[in-house]
């Protein structure tokens, strides 16, 4: 496992580095040998954020943590990207039983056996129609609606988006890649 650091407006301390090699390398045994983990650390007005990106097979694990303790973000980084390789590796292991395009990628991510997150079965189907609209009036839908996210055919270029809430409240907006 190799690690790469990248310090924005923060010098990464040794002790840092040696808490995430320590943290991340016990989930070492759930992930393939040559894996690259990519450690973003930033600090901005008295709270840090840490960032931990790792690249799979045709997948790509990532968490982000805002914490005023860079210590404390490290351990919570860490709990959550364990729970996401647990759920990734799980639903490979049901895909991979019910037929062969996900055996592939399970054979190339190794590690022990994980229980399957029960959760993270889909309960419910629900279909609506999409209507053409701005993303501003998509945003103010969603408001009437109380939802956090909401899809959409953008009247402009007349591709399927979808706009969001962010934890800042600010709002994001999901555009097919061309």
């Amino acid at each position: 496992m190799r690690f790469k650091f990248i310090g924005k407006n923060i010098t990464i301390w040794d002790t840092i580095k040696e808490k995430v090699e320590a943290k991340v390398g016990k989930l070492e045994k759930l992930l393939p040998e040559d894996t690259v983990v990519n450690v973003a650390a930033s600090n901005t007005k008295g709270v840090s954020k840490l960032e931990i990106t790792i690249p799979l097979y045709k997948r790509i694990l990532r968490a982000e943590v805002s914490d005023p303790d860079m210590y404390a973000a490290v351990d919570l980084v860490v709990d959550k990207l364990e729970r996401q390789l647990k759920r990734y590796k799980g639903r490979l292991k049901d895909r991979a039983k019910k037929g062969g395009s996900f055996a592939e990628e399970l054979g190339l991510v190794q590690g022990e056996e994980e229980t399957v997150d029960e959760s993270a079965r889909i309960s419910k189907v629900k279909s609506f129609p999409i209507k053409p609209m701005d993303p501003e009036e998509a945003v103010m839908e969603m408001g009437l609606l109380g939802h956090t996210f909401y899809m959409f055919i953008n009247e402009s270029t007349g591709e399927t988006c979808l706009v969001y809430k962010r934890d800042d409240g600010t709002y994001g907006l999901l555009e097919p890649q061309k």
